[in-house]
């Protein structure tokens, strides 16, 4: 009977290959981005005071040791979140638009994802021991507004101030009081139907006021307040 050598060694598995710069390029750029949307859901859900940096990391499948990584803290991190949505809000709000196709577009996003929107509330429902950071200036600037007075898209006897938060409120409306919402329109924000009646009579309203005596244009304000001005030529 042959005789087993228990000394031989059983055989090795291969050894992993280490990945290479761009791979690792790629996978941290993939936490990233996982770990902010991980961070937009917990905030918008819970605030900053209620957020725990643990149950992001554990949102996005990745380990906590990450976000002190990519973020420093949790400061860090809501302020990227921030950020995030600066740099998106720059790719659908663009200045140029008639007014009433902006609010449009304010709209649609925000009925699209509305976490955005409860993260502002949030913010606006802190006390200031519990305050998050805010990396914005600590003014607004209202120079776009006041633009579209003195083009007469926006009633130029009305401070431009008081003129962007009732913008803000009228698209925030459907996302802080969805019930309420739901009660008047007798559907819910999240049905397109919803949306569609909602933007066209913001859209009325916004011709209202550029030209009060005039019939309302669904369209946006920019046509009925060119046609103003010719009847003023």
């Amino acid at each position: 009977m042959k005789r087993v050598d228990s000394t031989v060694s059983p055989a090795r598995s291969p050894r992993r290959r280490a990945p290479k710069p761009e791979e690792r390029q790629v996978d941290g750029e993939r936490s990233r981005v996982a770990l902010l949307d991980a961070a937009l859901e917990e905030f918008s859900a819970k605030g900053f005071a209620g957020t725990r940096v643990r149950d992001v990391a554990a949102r996005a499948g990745v380990s906590k040791d990450l976000i002190a990584y990519h973020f420093g803290n949790k400061e860090g991190l809501y302020l990227a979140v921030q950020r995030a949505w600066l740099d998106h809000e720059d790719d659908f709000a663009d200045p140029s638009l008639p007014i009433g196709d902006l609010v449009a577009r304010y709209l649609h996003d925000a009925l699209s994802d509305p976490r955005s929107l409860r993260l502002l509330a949030w913010r606006g429902l802190s006390d200031a021991d519990n305050a998050p950071p805010d990396g914005t200036p600590r003014t607004e600037d209202l120079s776009t507004t006041r633009a579209r007075q003195r083009r007469g898209e926006l009633p130029s006897d009305v401070e431009p101030a008081a003129l962007r938060l009732v913008l803000l409120a009228a698209g925030a409306a459907p996302v802080v009081f969805p019930d309420m919402a739901r009660k008047l329109f007798g559907i819910a924000p999240s049905d397109p139907l919803f949306e569609e009646r909602y933007r066209r009579s913001l859209q009325q309203l916004l011709a209202h006021l550029a030209s009060p005596d005039l019939p309302s244009d669904p369209k946006g304000a920019t046509a009925r307040s060119r046609k103003s001005r010719q009847d003023l030529r």
